[in-house]
């Protein structure tokens, strides 16, 4: 069976993480990539993940500059069916090489640009390094979060329990205030993310309208999508249930050191187990949990920082009295989400991971043989499968100039017969039974490419979909809230399943086997659906245990390596993370080609991915031998400034400064404006690793001397590559104009929390553009009208809203239902007893 995207033919223009990651994912399932480098090859060719972004793919040297090489690169361009560039705006028009001058020649090429910051606003002409629009975006402060929690900092309010002092050694982060720089290229990670399933949307959108079309994203909307969390605002924070401590830098987060020295991470922690199993001499996995009304589990009110405070040296001791291996084996028994953190190379040793598929192993021409990430989604009908490792600067460049040669003796593509769509999933059905985020953060992406998403909730789910984080989940879907213990809720759901195109969820795959909702099942009833099922881990022995962001994080090395823990550092739990969401992304990239591929065959199919693939995409740029040891790589330092002195963080006067010096002329610039020039300890790159401490030590001094602003004005009037780390950018994001125009940021009214202001889409499409539906749901909101669209009448909605469907109206907010189903006993046996 091919890969998806077989016969699909790209060029590949990019480089730096996000376009090298997206086409690589493209090749991984099955696109023929063809990387077009300039003389001298991509700038970034020696970074070590480009052992694994450039896998699967061609490599071609083409000046184009150069007369013969554009007329090869224009061949090519005419029959390509997706093109991925990385030009700063502007540079594209200059070069012949823009979409608007393609698409002429060949009117079905999906086009993908992927800038720092989108063409046209205030920021796009600033340098776009990953660390440097962290800074200009405020990321670097949403690491660990505001002391007063997210939604009261959006929201201007102070924090409430500013008087109760909390030891740095009980909260994440490096023990000082201010931002953090991370290991993680957030930025990218988020616009890799976003431009594959924008990528995606445009070429199933092809097969409908006979026309490709330009698709952008952007490192600044790859930040929007980490801040989804942590960037809403809303006009009435304290309703009930809302507002929690989750966000906030003064809470702890279940990080404990283990009797090893090695950490686990417990999410939620639970007090509870951990006291209960480390009370003896040995580890008890398990303990009686039956508590009712368990009064040492952890609410998610803000006030129950003051329950964490009092638990958390209670915890750290307990947990210290045994090593991190026997907490995660009695977790395991007892169903606890405890993981414990490693390194990147150690996820990439760990067998199952290797079994499973999402750890492969390749002959890496110069390195020999390297684990690195896999197959990350998979599809029952279009495996996915990696390709060759990276190839050498130019590898291909005689067989590509032939075929440019070949190409450019064919007729010029035309567009082809279709109709008019207005967003790319425009009349696809997406039943969503997802819980928490892993699953419903994927549908709400689909709801922003059109689709009809409706949300199958529970009756009991009106507490987490009153939380704050649900919100970030939920928007543009519709409710209908049963009880499936129920025969006629039950009947409502395949009623439901026979008209849907997709089926997408994230329970227990057993529990949905229980139920009859598993993909055999409902096969049976809707040959031609696409069933959609992601998980916390990966297939095996993890595979029923709970898992999410956290420990996903924990088993792919994101929290050591953000933590900067290979220089003394504790492990950082992010609040930008894409492990969740990243998964939620791999759902909606999956069951888009898998659209894809029904429209061209009328076949359904099964696709699965787990928050632990989102996760090893995340460290991706590390490689491993199968024995587990590493390469030399760049890593951020314990107190998480940086990766080195001209990569990091700098405290100044007044703010912070971050710095990106990446090319030897960014630092003759640097240095000149620094008074550096004639220091021989940093006349080239290679002393200047030699002396990076010494370097380090004399640019945090001469940083003190003045403010942020001003360093700023004097180094980038210099060209030198920069940025003041702001606070304050999150509290302006949704009041830009030129955010607001493009959708990027989106505001409405809820019936509980008054304005609401959240992230909006995180991709351009120029001809089926993506459109946010609404506000995230409340549970129930839409139960009669969807009854209603299957053809029960007002009467048979009355009874089943009586019984077992729960309903919400502004008037008569939620209507209680009777008790839970239970089967009515025969009429004979009712009357003697």
């Amino acid at each position: 069976m091919a890969g998806v995207l077989d016969g699909v033919r790209v060029l590949d223009l990019s480089w730096g993480v996000a376009g090298p990651m997206a086409t690589m994912l493209m090749a991984d399932h099955g696109a023929q990539v063809t990387k077009i480098e300039p003389p001298g090859g991509d700038p970034f060719r020696g970074e070590l993940g480009y052992r694994v972004w450039q896998r699967g793919k061609r490599s071609a040297v083409l000046d184009l500059k150069n007369p013969a090489d554009r007329a090869s690169f224009l061949a090519l361009a005419a029959q390509a069916d997706v093109l991925v560039e990385s030009f700063s705006p502007g540079v594209t028009e200059r070069l012949g090489i823009d979409y608007a001058t393609l698409a002429k020649a060949n009117p079905r090429l999906v086009y993908c640009s992927i800038t720092a910051y989108g063409r046209g606003n205030k920021h796009s002409d600033r340098p776009g390094y990953d660390a440097l629009v962290q800074a200009r975006a405020g990321l670097q402060w949403e690491q660990r979060g505001w002391p007063e929690g997210a939604i009261n900092h959006m929201a201007g309010v102070s924090d409430p329990f500013a008087d109760i002092e909390i030891p740095y050694e009980w909260l994440q982060g490096a023990p000082r205030p201010g931002p953090l720089y991370p290991n993680s290229y957030w930025p990218s990670l988020g616009a890799f993310f976003a431009a594959s399933t924008a990528i995606s949307a445009a070429l199933r959108a092809r097969e409908i309208t006979g026309r490709g079309q330009w698709v952008e994203t952007s490192l600044l909307q790859g930040a929007f999508a980490c801040g989804s969390g942590v960037w809403q605002r809303a006009e009435k924070i304290d309703v009930p249930m809302f507002n929690s401590w989750i966000l906030g830098s003064r809470s702890p987060k279940g990080h404990f050191e283990c009797s090893d020295g090695r950490w686990i991470h417990n999410w939620v922690p639970n007090p509870r187990f951990l006291l209960t199993a480390s009370a003896g001499e040995t580890l008890n996995s398990s303990p009686d949990l039956k508590a009712q009304n368990d009064p040492d589990r952890f609410g998610t009110g803000p006030e129950e920082l003051l329950v964490m405070v009092h638990y958390q040296p209670l915890l750290a001791e307990a947990v210290k009295k045994f090593p991190a291996k026997e907490w995660v084996e009695a977790a395991a028994v007892a169903g606890m989400t405890i993981q414990d953190v490693r390194t990147p190379e150690e996820a990439l040793a760990d067998p199952l991971f290797v079994k499973d598929g999402c750890v492969t192993q390749i002959q890496d021409p110069e390195l020999g043989p390297i684990r690195q990430v896999g197959v990350t989604y998979r599809m029952s009908k279009n495996p996915g499968t990696i390709g060759a490792p990276a190839p050498r600067l130019g590898e291909h460049t005689a067989a590509v100039k032939a075929e440019a040669a070949a190409a450019a003796k064919l007729p010029p593509q035309q567009a082809r017969p279709g109709r008019k769509l207005g967003a790319p999933l425009e009349g696809v059905t997406v039943l969503d039974l997802g819980l928490a985020i892993a699953g419903p953060y994927g549908t709400q992406l689909l709801s922003d490419l059109g689709a009809n998403v409706i949300k199958v909730n529970a009756l009991y789910d009106t507490y987490w979909h009153s939380n704050h984080i649900a919100y970030m989940a939920n928007r543009g879907k519709r409710s209908i809230a049963l009880d499936l213990k129920d025969p006629r809720a039950m009947k409502v759901l395949l009623q439901l399943v026979e008209k849907a195109d997709v089926v997408q969820h994230n329970m227990r795959y057993d529990a949905a086997e229980r139920l009859k909702i598993d993909y055999e099942s409902l096969k049976a009833i809707n040959p031609k659906l696409i069933y959609c099922h992601t998980r916390g881990f990966e297939t095996g022995p993890r595979e029923g245990l709970p898992g999410n962001d956290q420990t996903g994080a924990c088993l792919a090395g994101v929290q050591y390596e953000d933590g900067g823990m290979g220089d003394g550092g504790k492990p950082l739990w992010s609040f930008t993370s894409l492990g969740d969401t990243g998964n939620g992304f791999l759902s909606a990239i999956s069951i888009i080609q898998a659209l894809y591929h029904r429209d061209r065959t009328g076949e359904g199919q099964f696709c699965d991915t787990s928050i632990v693939n989102a996760q090893l995409l995340n460290t991706s740029y590390a490689v491993a031998r199968p024995d587990g040891s590493g390469f030399e790589r760049p890593r951020i330092d314990g107190m998480q400034l940086g990766r080195s002195a001209t990569n990091r963080l700098y405290e100044t006067q007044a703010g912070w400064l971050c710095l990106v010096l990446a090319r030897e002329d960014e630092w003759q610039r640097f240095a000149a404006a620094m008074g550096l020039m004639a220091d021989a300890r940093f006349a080239s790159a290679k002393v200047r690793a030699k002396n990076d401490l010494a370097l380090a030590q004399l640019l945090e001094a001469k940083f003190k001397e003045r403010p942020a602003a001003e360093w700023f004005a004097a180094l980038d009037k210099a060209g030198v590559p920069c940025e003041v780390s702001d606070p304050s950018f999150s509290r302006g994001v949704h009041e830009d104009a030129d955010f607001k125009k493009r959708g990027w940021v989106a505001e409405y009214p809820h019936p509980f929390v008054g304005k609401l202001n959240q992230i909006g889409l995180l991709f351009d499409l120029s001809d089926t553009p993506g459109r946010v539906q609404g506000p995230p749901l409340i549970v129930g909101q839409h139960s009669r009208e969807i009854l209603a669209e299957l053809g029960y009448s007002p009467e048979q909605i009355e009874a089943l809203c009586k019984d077992c469907v729960l309903v919400w109206s502004l008037k008569e907010g939620h209507r209680k239902v009777r008790s839970p189903w239970q089967p009515q006993a025969p009429a004979a046996a009712t009357e003697k007893k």
